[in-house]
């Protein structure tokens, strides 16, 4: 196990009805006006909107709005935020939706306080040293943002799509109320599963020691699964959407990775091709990751495979354990088909005249891959047997 350090500020408030906390929890940071930040019309239909500008209302706190926030977050969007923010003087900020917006809001919160170029953040030019505090109302299961420091913002203009962090961008409270995720369509749900498991999984490929990691890591997985298959045939059951919505959160909040770095390698590969085709991010994953493992697997880490087989997939243990991890990742590509989730990119139109600008995108950072390193003919050969 490698050495680590962990904590997590943000304060969990999980269950039915528990926006009514939200007015107290915005007093505590202070603040007398917030900007909403959402997206399309989602939360004026199932409620979310009218419940939280209630308890703004109640509480004597203003606000102002930005919204229209993409399902791949775009630099344009969070500058508008940034100038809606300043000219109105908000002292915080609330993110009403699912990771993109949260994702949103957190550079939206760290550009604020800085005079310079918001995509200088992105490209970690900029160190952010303060941030406008912000907390979330979660819409959707998926990507965990509501319980990490992580953002993933596109630069549509140049076709970039980066990952960054800060200690100082974990939401300072998130509201998750599984009556809120009710609305959510069957597509969207898919992709929240399929999101959180990638989150999984690519925090399970690691070369450290960690057995309690992998042990705790399988658990959530397999919750996952026993709840997912029936929340797609009964989207409405308020007890499934929470176990989804609760597992999305514990996938990505740090307790996972606690002395095991992961892969993020697909992430990377997919973060390039939405970045050149503006595809749903975890329709990607699920088209790329079963690749990843089948290009990366090799006798030398055919355990690894063979026991999220045995332990997550119920596969009966083999001596040949390459066969064994084969039939692992074709018991992952079989689950995900059967929930609806897509299996080639292109599903998306995308075909092999756009390869290299992906393999480009995804190369503009160097070799990356911590359970195993991939160059630029890796990428290509996954991104080829993913066409």
């Amino acid at each position: 196990m490698e050495n680590f350090e962990y904590r997590n500020p943000t304060k969990l408030i999980f269950g039915e009805g528990q926006v009514d906390k939200l007015s107290a929890e915005l007093e505590a940071l202070g603040a007398k006006k917030v900007m909403l930040v959402y997206g399309g019309g989602s939360i004026k239909r199932n409620g979310v909107y009218d419940d939280v500008t209630r308890e703004l209302k109640a509480a004597g706190i203003e606000y102002v709005e930005c919204d229209g926030v993409e399902p791949n977050p775009r630099l344009t969007t969070a500058e508008r935020g940034v100038k809606i923010a300043r000219e109105a003087g908000v002292d915080a900020l609330l993110a009403l939706g699912g990771g993109s917006v949260i994702d949103c809001t957190k550079l939206i919160a760290a550009a604020i306080p800085y005079e310079g170029d918001t995509w200088d953040i992105v490209v970690r030019k900029h160190i952010p040293t303060e941030v406008v505090p912000f907390g979330t109302v979660l819409t959707l299961a998926a990507t965990g943002s509501e319980m990490n420091s992580g953002s993933v913002i596109t630069n549509w203009e140049t076709q970039e799509k980066y990952g960054w962090g800060s200690p100082l961008t974990y939401p300072t409270f998130s509201i998750l109320d599984p009556n809120y995720t009710v609305t959510v369509p069957k597509d969207q749900t898919i992709y929240g599963i399929v999101d959180m498991m990638t989150h999984c999984l690519e925090q399970y490929f690691h070369p450290a020691n960690a057995p309690v990691q992998e042990r705790m890591t399988e658990g959530v997985l397999k919750a996952v699964i026993e709840a997912a298959p029936k929340l797609v045939s009964d989207l409405e059951n308020v007890e499934l959407r929470g176990t989804i919505l609760f597992a999305g959160t514990m996938a990505l909040n740090g307790v996972l990775q606690m002395g095991a770095r992961g892969d993020w390698a697909s992430h990377n590969i997919e973060h390039a091709v939405s970045a050149v085709h503006d595809i749903p991010h975890a329709g990607g994953l699920a088209i790329l990751y079963p690749h990843w493992m089948r290009h990366v697997l090799d006798e030398s880490n055919a355990h690894r495979f063979a026991t999220l087989g045995e332990n997550v997939f119920n596969l009966e243990r083999q001596d040949d354990l390459m066969k064994m991890a084969n039939d692992t990742i074709d018991a992952l590509s079989a689950f995900w088909t059967s929930l609806g989730a897509p299996t080639h990119l292109a599903n998306y139109d995308i075909d092999a005249s756009t390869v290299e600008p992906i393999v480009k995108a995804a190369m503009s950072r160097g070799d990356f891959g911590n359970f195993k390193s991939l160059g630029e003919q890796d990428v290509r050969d996954i991104v080829t047997a993913s066409l």
